[in-house]
């Protein structure tokens, strides 16, 4: 009895001196170099726990809202169920939340940064180098906190987890976790959450969604966003072998033998070739990647070059890796906001329609948009629409969702893959005008003005055609309003160049031609009317890939109108519009979504 006396009351002092020994140390301000990225060479805290912060700068372009903003390391949970060490940025908007209740925070889970440590999401943004800056800063403009987690592998001398579905998801959790704990940041868990991501972002915000009940239910998880979404592992490999996006493959290759090396034994896997680009890979960020494998098959890497589908017939526990990062197996708890491109070149919409199907099956609440484009441009347009259906969300307005829907299922239409890195533009939306500089007025084109085109960038070249509706338009000439019927021919297809950097910056040099007629001056017709010769407009842009999508993709300049022949009042249309220093501006922007 007395044995069992001593054993009870040890037994608190043991838990004590047991807490005390497992608690984490409190957070500490890093170091201001790359020192931070060092990892501590133990863990004993809790997931979510922060390790270390730093003040720190982000640069998100011409227009983002000020800022204060840190560096953070924090632990989390890998694929395996092991802690890990994560950093990342917490990023707060300098100005008050005029919002309701404090301010929201949305966890923004970044897509394919690339393998080497100088990709890391929190390096790019301090260089403002980050191809997401738009993104980012969107939601920034929204009033919301915006955390953006590196994801696993990006401390000194580690190699990226990429696409380990689960470590991802974590990851995009424990952040939330992390940012309450820095100084000052002003962020606190009573706040509401949300999880916006697309691509491997999309992936790690859908992992994020199926777990945060059981991992991280101390998160007030109130919607989640997820485009582009890998949900099929199988299928999307098999999609991105040979293909244009071939380098998210080998990525992701070496991202799971990173997470799951007795599984995927890359050094017995892979041959010379394959040992050589996995060297070069961990070097390179996305695009470099990306251009730099191109339509490489997986079987130019392995030893006897085994094809993917002979990988994983023969090696089972390579096909439970895989297979273990396919999604759709759990319900989300909170409404989720699905969307793809249909045109999208490296992840299939098939495979993305029946994850809603899955989720929709588990009665979760889902809404799904399919955009007109691929994949690159898709990320960026579909950003002012997951901010309002996020908005909804943050003020407590109830969304049914789609999964009891009339509409047709959605097709791709994207390119065969194998082939060039093409953008196709449909029929794009066109917002034009121009400057006349002797009356000193702008003509507005048609809203239903559209533009046409391939771009491809692996040749690199541009082809297209504008399509601009006969219209009318009002000038005013001696004070005098004066309706003038217009109309815009186009003279061949704009033709030109356009190049992708490796650091996400676009660069188009083009031109377009057209005939100007003035087909009537007050409804009244005066034969053609029509410049001598075409009107040269060239096409000129530099800015950043995002621009594709988001409504940024502007063309503007100064050209001269030639003299206007063919009818009787030539020589006074010329007087009032034709010469030098006349400007115009031309933007073209993606069609809207459709719902499904």
């Amino acid at each position: 009895m007395q044995t069992v006396r001593f054993v009870l009351r040890a037994l608190p002092l043991a838990a004590l001196v047991c807490a005390l020994g497992t608690a984490s140390a409190a957070p500490v301000e890093g170091p201001a170099d790359m020192r931070f990225y060092d990892a501590p060479a133990a863990l004993t805290g809790q997931h979510g726990d922060l390790i270390s912060y730093r003040g720190t700068t982000v640069n998100l372009g011409a227009g983002s809202p000020a800022t204060k903003a840190w560096n953070v390391m924090y632990q989390s949970t890998d694929s395996r169920g092991a802690a890990n060490v994560v950093t990342g940025t917490v990023i707060v908007p300098t100005t008050a939340w005029t919002g309701g209740g404090e301010r929201p925070v949305i966890s923004y889970a970044v897509g394919t940064h690339g393998l080497a440590q100088r990709c890391a999401p929190s390096l790019q943004l301090s260089q403002g180098k980050d191809y997401e800056a738009a993104n980012i800063a969107a939601a920034l403009k929204a009033g919301y906190a915006v955390l953006v987690s590196d994801y696993q592998g990006y401390t000194n001398g580690a190699t990226p987890t990429y696409l380990a579905g689960a470590s991802q998801g974590n990851a995009v959790l424990d952040i939330v976790r992390a940012a309450t704990q820095v100084p000052l940041s002003g962020i606190t868990s009573s706040a509401k959450v949300a999880i916006w991501g697309y691509s491997q972002g999309g992936q790690s915000a859908a992992w994020a969604a199926q777990r945060q009940a059981a991992y991280a239910p101390g998160v007030k998880l109130t919607a989640v966003a997820a485009g582009g979404v890998p949900a099929d592992f199988p299928t999307t490999a098999r999609y991105l072998d040979g293909s244009t996006g071939a380098s998210f493959l080998l990525g992701g290759v070496v991202g799971l033998a990173q997470q799951y090396p007795e599984a995927i034994p890359l050094s017995t896997l892979a041959n010379a070739d394959g040992q050589a680009t996995i060297a070069r890979g961990k070097q390179q960020c996305v695009f470099e990647a990306l251009f730099d494998l191109q339509n490489d098959k997986l079987s130019q890497y392995t030893v006897g070059n085994q094809s993917l589908d002979q990988l994983l017939a023969a090696k089972p526990e390579i096909n439970a890796v895989v297979q273990a990062q396919n999604l759709g197996a759990d319900k989300v708890s909170v409404p989720l906001y699905q969307y793809h491109g249909k045109a999208d070149e490296f992840i299939p919409l098939a495979q993305t329609v029946a994850l809603k199907k899955k989720y929709c099956g588990k009665f979760s609440n889902v809404t799904f948009d399919t955009y007109p484009s691929e994949h690159i441009a898709t990320q960026f347009q579909a950003a002012p629409y997951v901010l309002s259906w996020l908005a909804d969300r943050f003020a407590g307005k109830t969304t049914l969702g789609t999964c009891l829907t009339l509409n047709a299922e959605p097709k791709s239409t994207a390119y065969p893959p194998g082939g060039n890195l093409v953008v196709g533009l449909d029929k794009w939306p066109l917002t034009a005008s121009v400057g006349l500089k002797t009356l000193g007025q702008t003509v507005n084109l048609p809203a239903a003005s559209t533009f046409t085109a391939e771009a491809d960038v692996t040749q690199p070249r541009l082809s297209g055609t504008l399509n601009v509706p006969n219209f009318k338009q009002t000038i005013s000439i001696i004070g005098l309003p004066i309706s003038v019927g217009l109309q815009i021919t186009p003279v061949g297809n704009a033709t030109g160049t356009v190049n992708l950097d490796t650091e996400g910056q676009l660069k188009i040099r083009g031109n377009a031609q057209a005939n100007i007629t003035i087909t009537s001056v007050l409804g009244i017709p005066f034969g053609e009317c029509k410049t001598e010769k075409p009107v040269d407009f060239p096409l000129t842009f530099d800015g950043p890939v995002s621009s594709l999508g988001n409504g940024g993709l502007t063309f503007q300049g100064t050209t001269t109108f030639p003299q206007i022949k063919g009818c009787m009042i030539s020589a006074i249309l010329s007087a009032l519009m034709s010469g030098s220093g006349q400007t115009y501006s031309f933007t073209v922007a993606p069609p809207a979504p459709v719902r499904y």
